[in-house]
C-alpha cells in the first residue's frame, strides 16, 4: 500500500472513531446557522434565508480591484477606479459584500470572539481567491498593535490567514509583517483620515527580508474599506522585494455599505 493509500486509510479510521463524539456534540450543539443562529441540518453553514441575502462577488468583475460589472465586458478589463488610482497592489479580491449575514460574520468573529467561524470564511475566501492562494509563496495577515492585541485577545486577519494556510497547505507567515504604530480605529474616519491614520504603521520585522523577497504574497484582511490599511501595509511588502501581492478579505464594503 503506497503512502497516499495508508494515509487515506488512516482518516476513515479517524473518521469513524470520531463518529460517536460527532453526534454527541451535535446533541449538546445542535447544529445552526451561522449568522441568524437558527436550527439549520448542518454546522458551520447559512439557512436559506440568510444564503440568500448574501451579494457574493462573482465575475465578471475588475480584474484589478475586484468591483462587479453589470455585463461580461471581456477578460482583462479594469474598472475606472482602477485605471484612475492604481492600488499598490496587484489584485483585490473578497468573497461578497459586507451587508447582512456575511456583515453578521465579520462582527461576530471580530467581536464576540466567535472563532469558530473562521474555518467557514476561510474556506470561502479559498475558493473566492481566483487560484491566488494556490499560486502563492506565502499568506500573510494584516497585523495587530501588540497593545491591541491584548485587549482583543487575538488578531481576525490572523486567524482566517491561519485557516487558509491550512487548507491551501500554504506558509503562514504570522511574525513577518509587524505594526509598529497603534492607530485609531478606522471605523467612522473619512478616507483621506484613514490614510493618515495607517501611514507608517507597519515595518518588517527584523531578518525577515528574505520572507518577503521575490515571492508572491497573500495579504490576508477582514474587510475592504477604502483599502488605506492594506495599501499601507502594500507598500512596506514592495520595498521589502515582494513580487507579487494579492489583497484577501472575507468581506468588501462598497459606497452604500460604509
Amino acid at each position: 500500500m503506497g503512502m497516499i493509500e495508508t494515509e487515506r486509510e488512516k482518516g476513515r479510521v479517524w473518521t469513524r472513531l470520531l463518529r460517536p463524539f460527532s453526534v454527541l456534540a451535535d446533541l449538546v450543539y445542535p447544529p445552526a446557522c451561522a449568522a441568524c443562529g437558527i436550527s439549520t441540518g448542518g454546522h458551520r453553514g447559512l439557512c436559506s434565508k440568510c444564503w440568500s441575502d448574501v451579494r457574493f462577488i462573482e465575475r465578471p468583475y475588475c480584474e484589478v480591484l475586484g468591483i462587479p460589472f453589470s455585463h461580461d465586458l471581456g477578460i482583462g478589463i479594469l474598472s475606472a477606479e482602477a485605471i484612475a488610482n492604481p492600488p499598490p497592489f496587484d489584485r483585490l479580491r473578497s468573497v461578497a459584500a459586507h451587508d447582512n449575514a456575511i456583515r453578521t460574520l465579520v462582527h461576530g468573529l471580530k467581536y464576540r470572539d466567535r472563532t469558530d467561524l473562521a474555518p467557514m470564511m476561510a474556506g470561502w475566501m479559498l475558493r473566492a481567491s481566483d487560484g491566488m492562494v494556490q499560486r502563492s509563496d506565502a499568506i500573510i495577515p494584516v497585523p495587530l498593535h501588540r497593545t491591541r492585541m491584548v485587549s482583543r485577545k487575538f488578531n481576525q486577519a490572523a486567524e482566517l490567514a491561519r485557516h487558509l494556510a491550512r487548507l491551501a497547505e500554504k506558509p503562514l507567515l504570522p511574525g513577518t509583517l509587524l505594526r509598529a504604530k497603534r492607530t485609531s480605529q478606522q471605523v467612522g474616519l473619512g478616507v483621506r483620515a484613514r490614510e493618515d491614520n495607517v501611514r507608517g504603521a507597519f515595518v518588517i520585522a527584523a531578518n525577515k527580508e528574505n520572507d518577503v523577497f521575490g515571492k508572491r504574497i497573500v495579504l490576508v484582511d477582514d474587510v475592504y474599506t477604502t483599502g488605506a490599511t492594506v495599501s499601507a501595509a502594500t507598500r512596506v511588502l514592495r520595498k521589502a522585494g515582494a513580487a507579487d501581492i494579492t489583497v484577501l478579505t472575507f468581506a468588501r464594503a462598497f459606497a452604500e455599505t460604509i
